[in-house]
């Protein structure tokens, strides 16, 4: 009788783990596709921030160049990473290039940073970190415009020796309180034009010749 008894309370525990993943599994599938669908806008308001509509003709989401794994260290991206092909009228105008600041107060900062073709800044945007809430999180521009100070600048505008925060003789800003966080952004941002000049030949050749186009 003991026997029968654990024999079906085993049945029955397994048939509940079974419905159980059943309905786990089918309410993934359900919601994999939206949340999908929710990243990619996400990702692609983010690129328009930098290069509005007006200013392109292709989809920056897809027309996409993978960084070359030799300079994903130079970049501080800890994994394979696409670099977005900005076109217009079929001339290549700019790239987006991710990056990420190894050395924010609270950990990595990851970034995009929108450069025209001619290698000056276009906008500067952080997707992700850990900062301080009221203090390094100023680096966000729905907190504060902080961020926008890179635009229009490049390599030389300011000269190599003014690219950090004014606590290091630069010319950024620092917040109050919290200085290694924008000296990190600052870095990373001077490092992502260094690489654009050093290889923007490479880019745009392989942009014009093997980029995914819609």
């Amino acid at each position: 009788m003991v026997t029968r008894s654990i024999r079906f309370n085993s049945l029955v525990l397994s048939l509940f783990a079974l419905v159980t993943a059943l309905l786990l599994a089918s309410t993934h599938l359900g919601t994999r596709d939206t949340i999908a669908a929710a990243e990619r806008a996400a990702a692609q308001k983010t690129l328009l921030e930098l290069f509005p509509a007006e200013q392109h003709d292709n989809d920056l989401l897809d027309d996409t160049l993978p960084v070359p794994p030799a300079y994903l260290k130079t970049l501080g991206l800890g994994r394979p990473a696409v670099i977005h092909v900005v076109r217009k009228g079929g001339e290549i105008s700019g790239f987006v290039i991710p990056a990420t600041a190894p050395d924010g107060y609270s950990g990595n900062i990851h970034m995009i940073v929108g450069i025209d073709a001619g290698g000056a800044i276009v906008g500067v945007r952080v997707t992700g970190h850990a900062e301080t809430p009221g203090l390094g999180d100023k680096i966000e521009l729905r907190i504060d415009p902080w961020i926008l100070s890179f635009n229009g600048l490049s390599l030389g505008n300011p000269p190599r020796e003014r690219w950090g925060v004014k606590k290091d003789q630069g010319m950024f800003d620092q917040f109050t309180g919290a200085t290694i966080t924008p000296r990190g952004v600052v870095r990373k941002v001077r490092d992502v034009l260094e690489f654009f000049r050093e290889h923007r030949n490479e880019l745009i050749e392989a942009a014009g010749d093997g980029a995914q186009q819609p």
